[in-house]
């Protein structure tokens, strides 16, 4: 099967070139390959920000709940889902 590839054309600065370059060389590897894994990168720490996010956002509202344990959390969610809680009362 065929590489499915597109090429894509960027500015750099010149010491940003020098770095890649270097990079690349000192790796055995392509600047394309470099690229490919800085993307990689990039979107693990988008992803790992907003899972962040997320937890802080949890955080501020378990706060203004006080809801100050996972067990505190837990209990309210069955308490919403009219579920018995502790399970068996």
């Amino acid at each position: 099967m065929a590489r499915k590839a597109v090429t894509i054309g960027f500015s750099v600065t010149p010491e940003i070139e020098a770095k890649i370059a270097r990079w690349a060389d000192e790796e055995g590897r392509s600047k394309s390959d470099l690229f490919r894994e800085m993307v990689r990168v990039y979107e693990r720490e988008r992803e790992h920000s907003i899972l962040e996010e997320l937890a802080e956002y949890g955080q501020r509202r378990a706060a203004e709940r006080t809801l100050t344990s996972e067990e505190d959390v837990i209990r309210r969610i069955k308490e919403l889902r009219g579920v018995a809680y502790p399970p068996g009362h």
